[in-house]
């Protein structure tokens, strides 16, 4: 649905009922999200003994919030961390420590106060896209739910991943291919829900954490926790080398193709198929176990071309040994080259300049070592490493501020 084409009153009465949880009406669009699950049969998150635990909800966006919580394990054997993710019916499903359908999470006060009295007994909670743990507990406010953590003496912080904390305003005028000029994209809501979330996590005087680094732009004060991939994963299928003189063989993974950018890079990619200078794969519906494989026979993965940055699907592709091109903020570039003292080796393209862009990488007799450093990137920033020390050194380790006494938000 294309909110842009709905009347303005309309468009007033779904974001009054959205900010209305717990009105009568909230209440019947909750109901409509689905019943619980029979009482008891959903648990609430176990953790181990260890002294230190940590808990990541509720969203885990491509399974980032199930590899931080390995990472921190990895990282320090005292540290025993779960996430927990809301399981959505159609979406996209991501392994996680425990999965709590939709229904539940909304419509089950049972485990919305067992999974309250579990996050209690954590010393560190970790709240996601500014999303409320505990479902409509406490009227469904994510602070007044991290407030009562805090209260139980944990310590909380927030981590943005993306939409939540992106503001549209800001990204619309820093960028002319940003996806929010895009006559799909209703701005109203987003540019409220962004400033919302951005107030809700300074006004908190928690740490803050963004998993993209054009994030630090909206969230000036955190820490960015990059995205964790499984470097031995994505390496696991042989790459298949290109036959001299063969086109260059480029994929595309349009999950999203208006936020992606792919209408705007078709019409350069048609020419350059005709001319006989690529191959294109366009990957939809693949499962994730495949995309090694499909990583493996392509040189090229074209990524993000209105974002600015970049995210899990190109540290994938780097991983298998492709070659990654996309449109990258020099903001990006430069927070990557402070963090890791190294170059993104990502390519740089946008609709303006990608066909020029392919037909020379495609002539490019150093594609083989772009391959090798992309490879080595993901091992250095992504594997997980950087990612729990950004968390133990801005928030677990950290002396920081006694959560008794932490500012009320």
């Amino acid at each position: 649905m294309n909110r842009n084409r709905l009347p303005a009153w309309i468009n007033r009465g779904i974001d009054r009922l959205a900010d209305a949880p717990m009105s009568p009406l909230g209440r019947i669009a909750a109901r409509r999200l689905g019943a619980p699950a029979p009482r008891g049969t959903i648990p609430a998150t176990e953790f181990g003994s260890a002294p230190t635990r940590v808990l990541i909800a509720p969203v885990n966006y491509s399974g980032q919030g199930t590899a931080w919580a390995r990472a921190l394990e990895a990282a320090d054997p005292e540290v025993s961390a779960r996430n927990m993710a809301i399981e959505v019916p159609g979406g996209f499903s991501f392994d996680a420590d425990l999965v709590v359908p939709v229904g539940t999470y909304h419509n089950d006060p049972d485990w919305q106060r067992r999974q309250f009295a579990a996050a209690a007994g954590a010393t560190h909670v970790l709240i996601e896209a500014e999303e409320p743990p505990f479902g409509r507990l406490m009227g469904r406010s994510v602070a007044a739910q991290a407030q009562a953590l805090q209260d139980h003496g944990v310590n909380v912080a927030y981590l943005a991943h993306g939409t939540d904390a992106r503001l549209p305003s800001r990204h619309a005028a820093s960028s002319p291919w940003s996806y929010y000029r895009d006559e799909a994209v209703y701005l109203p809501r987003a540019e409220q829900l962004a400033a919302r979330n951005i107030a809700v996590v300074e006004a908190s005087g928690r740490p803050q954490f963004v998993s993209t680094p054009d994030l630090l732009t909206d969230l000036p004060n955190a820490t960015w926790c990059p995205v964790v991939v499984d470097p031995v994963r994505w390496a696991s299928a042989p790459r298949i080398p290109r036959p001299a003189g063969a086109p260059l063989r480029v994929a595309h993974a349009p999950s999203n193709p208006v936020l992606k950018g792919t209408p705007l890079i078709m019409p350069a990619l048609e020419r350059l198929i005709d001319d006989g200078v690529i191959t294109l794969e366009l990957v939809q519906g693949v499962p994730s176990a495949h995309m090694p494989e499909v990583f493996a026979r392509a040189d090229v993965l074209l990524d993000q071309f209105r974002l600015g940055s970049y995210g899990v699907a190109a540290c994938e592709a780097m991983a298998a040994g492709c070659v990654v091109v996309g449109q990258i903020s020099e903001q990006v570039r430069s927070a990557v080259r402070d963090r890791s003292g190294q170059e993104l080796p990502i390519v740089e393209a946008d609709p303006g300049t990608i066909e020029t862009v392919l037909r020379e990488l495609a002539n490019d007799p150093a594609l083989s070592t772009r391959s090798e450093l992309s490879r080595d990137f993901v091992r250095t920033l992504h594997d997980g490493r950087a990612s729990a020390a950004a968390l133990r050194a801005a928030w677990i380790t950290s002396p920081g501020e006694d959560p008794h006494h932490a500012s009320r938000s």
